[in-house]
C-alpha cells in the first residue's frame, strides 16, 4: 500500500488528485466544527448522548450530536441511494435507465441527488420540530426556524457536492471517502473513551489485558476485512480458434473474476442505516411508546444492546440486522452483475466456460456460482460486523465505531488504493502508446 502511494505521488496527475481530496476533506472537517445558528449546543449534545445515535454520529464525524453546519453529512444521500436501488425493482423505467450505459447512470445520479435534498429538508424539519419541543432553540420565531432548516439542508447538499467533486477530480468514490474521513475523525475520541473505561486507574495486569483485548479485536476485524475484500472466485474462460484473414485467432484462455464480497460495504451500510431509523425518529419527535413489548423491541434494535446480559428482546434486532444484510447483499449483487448479459457477451465473442455449453447453461452455471459465493461473503460480513458489537455489548464500550465502521474504513482504503493503481496502469499504458 505504501509503495503504491509513494509511486503515485511521483505522478503529477495522481498527486494533484490526492492533494485535492485532502483539501476537500479539510473543508468538510472545518465545516463540521461550525455550530448551526439558533441552537443550544450544550442541551443538544446532552440529548444526543444515547447509544442509538452512535452510528449516525460516526457517519457524520461527531457533527450530528454537536449540531454543526454539516450535522446531516452524507446520511440523506445514503438513504436516497437505498430508496433508488429499491425502486429499480418496482419501477421498470428506473431499471431500464440504470442499464442504459453512462447516460442512464447520470440520470439516476441526478434523481438520487434530488431525492437526497428532499430527504435533507424532511430531516431538517423533523430535527427543528423536535428541538423546538425540547426547548433547544435559543430564539423563537419563524425566521430562526427557517434559518436552521435551510442551514442543515444546505450543509448536507454541500457535503454531497464536495463528495462528487472528489469523485470527479480526486481519487476514489467521493461519498465513500467523506464517510471514511468522518469515521476516522471520530476515532481518537472513541479510543480515549476506551482508555478511560478499561485502562485508566487500573492495575498493570488489568491495563495490559484490556489493551491486548482492544488491539486484538481491531486487528482481527481488520485482517478479516482485508481477506474478504480481496477474495474472489475465478471462473476459467476459453476462446475458440477461428480464421481471420490468413491467420488463426483466438484459442486463448482467460477468467471471470467474481468477488466473494460482491456487495462491498453497501449491505452493511444499508442494513445499519435502516435498522437505526425507527429508534432515531421516535426520539427526535419525542414519541413515547406505552406498550412494554414494543418498548423492549425498540431497545432491541439498538446494536449496543444485542449482547448485553438480560436483553432477551435484543436478539430480535440482531436477527433483523442479519436478514437485512443478506437481502441487500443479494440485491446489490443482482444489480451489479448480470449472468445473462455475461453469458451473451461470452457467446458473441466466441468464449465459453470449459465443460459448460454456451447460452442458457452458462447463465445457470453463473447463477449457481454467484449464489454460492454471495452467501460466503454475507457470512463473512456478518461475522466481521458482529465481533466488535459483541465486545461492545458485553463490556459496555462507549464508542461510535464498530464492525460497520471498520468494514467501511478498510473497504474504502482498499478500493481507493486499487483505483489509484488502475490510474497508474492507464497512464503508463497511454504513455507507452504515445512513445
Amino acid at each position: 500500500m505504501f509503495k503504491t502511494l509513494a509511486n503515485a505521488l511521483k505522478i503529477k496527475e495522481i498527486r494533484n488528485g490526492i492533494l485535492f481530496t485532502l483539501f476537500i476533506i479539510i473543508i468538510i472537517r472545518f465545516g463540521s466544527l461550525i455550530p448551526a445558528p439558533f441552537i443550544d449546543q450544550a442541551k443538544v449534545n446532552a440529548f444526543f448522548k444515547r447509544d442509538e445515535f452512535n452510528l449516525i454520529n460516526a457517519f457524520t464525524g461527531g457533527s450530528f450530536t454537536q449540531m454543526t453546519l454539516f450535522a446531516l453529512g452524507v446520511t440523506p444521500y445514503i438513504t436516497s441511494s437505498i430508496i433508488m436501488q429499491l425502486l429499480t425493482i418496482a419501477i421498470p423505467a428506473l431499471e431500464e435507465m440504470q442499464k442504459d450505459g453512462d447516460d442512464g447512470r447520470k440520470k439516476m445520479a441526478a434523481i438520487t441527488r434530488v431525492v437526497s435534498i428532499l430527504l435533507a429538508v424532511i430531516e431538517s424539519i423533523g430535527l427543528t420540530i423536535g428541538f423546538s419541543r425540547e426547548g433547544f432553540i435559543t430564539k423563537a420565531g419563524f425566521a430562526p426556524v427557517s434559518v436552521i432548516i435551510i442551514t442543515l439542508t444546505a450543509g448536507s447538499a454541500l457535503v454531497m457536492w464536495l463528495g462528487e467533486r472528489i469523485s470527479e477530480k480526486g481519487v476514489g468514490n467521493g461519498i465513500s471517502i467523506v464517510l471514511l474521513a468522518n469515521i476516522v475523525a471520530r476515532m481518537p475520541i472513541d479510543f480515549k473513551n476506551l482508555y478511560d473505561m478499561f485502562v485508566k486507574g487500573k492495575d498493570v495486569v488489568h491495563m495490559i489485558y484490556s489493551i491486548a483485548i482492544i488491539a486484538a479485536v481491531i486487528i482481527l476485524t481488520t485482517v478479516l476485512v482485508i481477506i474478504l475484500q480481496d477474495a474472489e472466485r475465478r471462473i476459467p474462460v476459453s476462446y475458440a480458434q477461428k480464421m481471420q484473414g490468413r491467420r488463426m485467432v483466438g484459442g486463448k484462455s482467460s477468467y471471470i473474476p467474481l468477488k466473494v464480497n460482491t456487495g462491498g460495504v453497501m449491505p452493511i451500510i444499508f442494513a445499519s442505516t435502516l435498522i437505526s431509523v425507527p429508534t432515531i425518529m421516535l426520539n427526535l419527535f419525542n414519541v413515547k411508546v406505552k406498550s412494554t413489548f414494543w418498548s423492549k423491541v425498540l431497545h432491541g434494535l439498538q446494536q449496543d444492546n444485542w449482547f448485553k446480559p438480560g436483553y432477551g428482546y435484543a436478539y430480535i434486532g440482531l436477527v433483523i440486522y442479519v436478514l437485512l444484510v443478506i437481502f441487500f447483499a443479494y440485491f446489490y449483487t443482482s444489480i451489479t452483475f448480470n449472468p445473462m448479459e455475461v453469458s451473451n457477451n461470452l457467446k458473441k465473442s466466441g468464449g465459453f466456460i470449459p465443460g459448460i455449453r454456451p447460452g442458457k447453461p452458462t447463465q445457470e452455471y453463473l447463477n449457481r456460482v454467484l449464489n454460492y459465493i454471495v452467501i460466503i461473503g454475507v457470512i463473512g460480513l456478518i461475522i466481521i460486523a458482529i465481533i466488535p458489537i459483541f465486545f461492545s455489548g458485553r463490556f459496555s464500550a462507549d464508542v461510535s465505531f464498530g464492525g460497520t465502521s471498520l468494514i467501511i474504513i478498510v473497504g474504502v482504503i482498499i478500493e481507493t488504493i486499487k483505483q489509484i493503481e488502475s490510474k497508474m496502469v492507464v497512464r503508463n499504458y497511454n504513455g507507452f502508446l504515445n512513445d
